[in-house]
């Protein structure tokens, strides 16, 4: 078995990202609501592509990561496989 610790360096941009500062409730809606205004925030943040990245690497499956939601990352998966 093998088990991958994540460092303070891999998770380092978390402090920097816009998401820490506005609270969780935009980025894990309730099922059926809005994620727009997740991505208005994600669109603005320097860390957005280390916050993709880091939900890719590590398989999450709910909320708004890297401005996509659980849907969008699911086919950009499909599509990094099939290409």
């Amino acid at each position: 078995m093998h088990i991958e610790a994540i460092t303070a360096s891999d998770i380092a941009w978390q402090e920097q990202a816009l998401c820490a500062q506005t609270g969780a409730d935009f980025f894990f809606p309730e099922p059926g609501s809005s994620v727009r205004e997740a991505k208005r925030i994600c669109a603005l943040c320097d860390s957005r592509s280390a916050c993709l990245e880091y939900a890719l690497a590590n398989d999450e499956r709910f909320g708004v990561w890297g401005g996509l939601s659980e849907k969008e990352r699911m086919r950009l998966r499909r599509s990094e496989e099939n290409g």
